[in-house]
């Protein structure tokens, strides 16, 4: 018999040490470390390409690492089936037996177990109908996928997951099917069903919305490494690297030559706000609101405004910077009015300095 994860009925903690995997010659994660603790929920967070489903299909045992181990409750997972890891997996696809009613897709976790950890039917129905209840279903049991809309059978198959009882839940780009209004009416639903089952929880997304509204601690993907893990304040108010800082959110990247606790960009200069002994080529990030349009000579760059758009959430105004070839977008403070080819200066009243490597 295989070896099972052993728990106390309570979530597990996982910790990722050293984990390469490649396909072919395309290395997918390149060392690859990173703790989630006992009932956390974390969010795999990079572009297209990035390795966050290769890892969470490594933690799931979907796939097996090059080198480099998986850890649950601090019990190595190599020699564990996927069976007898405690893992529930949601795919992004649902992978709904078109063929069954919802409560047979739920159940099918459950009925399908060996017949000395099976669950009498009496059991297994009322699970089912407790889990139908938990994702909003009740009363529709009955009926099969393609009688449901997208959102509903993702709650199907949350549910099916959840029928197991793991101690672990994996979710590969939960809503990525889904129209904006669901995926956020969803958000919410997962975060209230995360508070009531205590799982640890992990789901991959490339929407920054989702990870930093969701997720307790985000983890930065870039080219099979991880580049920060953080709070969602962490990650868009203090990012450790160039990568998270033009990733996540929106920002303005401005490329510089630093030389005496001065900036140059292109003719001109100005005076940085945060303090550096380094000097040479960098790469200055800041918020379009974290720019101001300000009176002639108290600003730190001259600017030309190119155009002027109206927003959902406010108005916008294109600028062209001297030496930058393209146009920088900022937030037009309240009550200003700017002409398209009115000269004006702007204040970076706060921004990020990364050096760059040589």
């Amino acid at each position: 018999m295989r070896p099972a994860i052993a728990t106390d009925g309570r979530a597990l903690d996982i910790d990722v040490i050293g984990v390469r995997k490649g396909f072919g010659a395309h290395p997918a994660l390149l060392g690859v470390d990173l703790r989630i603790r006992r009932g956390e929920l974390v969010a795999l967070l990079g572009p297209s390409g990035s390795g966050k489903t290769t890892l969470l299909r490594v933690i799931a045992g979907l796939e097996i690492p090059d080198s480099g181990k998986v850890t649950m409750g601090g019990q190595e997972t190599a020699n564990v089936s996927i069976q007898n890891r405690g893992v529930g997996f949601v795919f992004q696809n649902y992978a709904l037996f078109k063929h069954m009613t919802v409560f047979d897709n739920i159940a099918y976790g459950l009925v399908i177990r060996p017949a000395v950890r099976r669950l009498p039917k009496a059991q297994i129905r009322e699970r089912v109908s407790s889990l139908l209840e938990l994702v909003q279903l009740g009363g529709l049991e009955r009926r099969y996928p393609a009688q449901l809309s997208g959102g509903q059978r993702q709650r199907v198959a949350l549910a099916r997951a959840l029928a197991i009882e793991p101690k672990v839940l994996l979710l590969d780009e939960p809503f990525g099917a889904l129209d904006a209004k669901v995926r956020k009416d969803l958000r919410r639903w997962l975060r209230e069903i995360h508070r009531k089952t205590g799982q640890t929880t992990i789901f991959v997304t490339h929407d920054q919305d989702e990870a930093l509204e969701l997720a307790e601690r985000v983890a930065i993907l870039n080219k099979g490494r991880i580049e920060q893990v953080g709070s969602p304040d962490d990650i868009y108010d203090r990012p450790a690297t160039a990568f998270v800082a033009s990733f996540v959110g929106e920002a303005i990247a401005l490329d510089l030559l630093i030389q005496n606790g001065r900036a140059a960009l292109g003719a001109q200069s100005f005076k940085l706000r945060q303090h550096s002994q380094q000097d040479g080529p960098a790469r200055l990030f800041v918020r379009p609101k974290s720019v101001r349009i300000v009176e002639p000579g108290e600003g730190d760059l001259a600017a030309i405004a190119t155009s002027v758009r109206r927003t959902a959430s406010g108005r916008r105004v294109e600028i062209q910077l001297a030496g930058v070839a393209d146009l920088v977008e900022i937030e037009l403070e309240d009550g200003k009015t700017l002409r398209p080819g009115e000269p004006i200066e702007i204040a970076l009243d706060q921004s990020l300095l990364f050096f760059q490597s040589k």
